[in-house]
């Protein structure tokens, strides 16, 4: 079930079996409920099986009853899911749920802004790692719910050779190539450039991604120019869904958007809980 791990942790910083009040309402707290969660304004979903996963591990024959499409826009005041379960797994579970929903929509929803901006273009809007720890896999699962395309999720994922590496480097006399001669054989290499001559190392190494940071569309132009239409050109660094159209059009084929991630809002959501007969 998608995020168990992440699901589990929460529940447990919640003490979700202990829920003092829900305690109070003796019998009641044991009968059938319904929650039903509903959106406040327009925004693209994303964390219905996280919901689902909420409450199946608060009670193993909890519901869902129906659900909004995962990826899709909804309306104001639009039931997004309901579940049936007891009432005190629903409550127990409420807040969890909610915050993993509201999270998941606002990242699917700006990655979705990005995504159509850069519609009719090559370009493809992707996540960083500037994530919340523990999180990663959910927010980045949202961020292809919302049209994305998956990037470099760790460390170990590829060869990210940054702007830190280019100084170490450096500092030994070694050249980029002989550096990346010791890449595992099959893992992607990425190499960060910020001048002319990382550049032409760069091309020089054979690189085939080169990441371009903080640097204007008409940069990132001339360098795409330069390396040529076999080089994959990323482009990152304060990159919005306003901007990301013109570093597309100056020949980006990934554009990077931390926000994505690191500067979303919540979309809002509530959930209402009632009895069912």
């Amino acid at each position: 079930m998608l995020g168990r791990e992440e699901v589990r942790r929460a529940l447990a910083e919640d003490r979700a079996g202990e829920d003092a009040t829900t305690h109070l309402l003796g019998t009641a707290a044991r009968s059938p409920a319904t929650a039903r969660f509903i959106s406040e304004e327009e925004f693209v979903v994303a964390g219905v099986p996280v919901v689902e996963t909420v409450f199946r591990e608060l009670d193993g024959s909890a519901a869902l009853v129906d659900a909004a499409p995962e990826g899709g826009w909804c309306r104001a005041d639009q039931t997004i899911v309901t579940v049936r379960s007891t009432a005190s797994a629903l409550l127990a579970g409420e807040r969890v749920a909610l915050n993993f929903l509201q999270r998941l929509s606002g990242i699917a929803t700006l990655t979705r802004r990005a995504v159509d901006a850069v519609a009719g273009t090559p370009a493809h809007i992707t996540h960083t790692r500037k994530t919340t720890p523990g999180l990663r896999a959910l927010e980045q699962y949202a961020v292809r719910a919302g049209g994305g395309v998956d990037n470099r999720a760790s460390l170990a994922d590829a060869v990210l050779w940054k702007d830190n590496h280019w100084v170490l480097l450096g500092r030994e006399g070694r050249s980029l190539a002989a550096a990346l001669a010791a890449a595992p054989d099959g893992l992607p290499v990425i190499v960060e450039v910020e001048n002319e001559e990382q550049l032409e190392q760069a091309l020089a190494a054979g690189v085939k991604h080169l990441l371009i940071d903080n640097q204007p569309p008409g940069q990132v132009s001339a360098w795409a120019r330069r390396a040529g239409p076999d080089v994959m050109i990323q482009a990152s660094g304060g990159i919005t869904a306003e901007t990301a159209r013109a570093y597309a059009e100056a020949g980006a084929g990934l554009i990077a958007i931390g926000a994505l991630t690191h500067s979303v809002s919540a979309a809002p959501i509530r959930c209402d809980i009632g009895a069912t007969g």
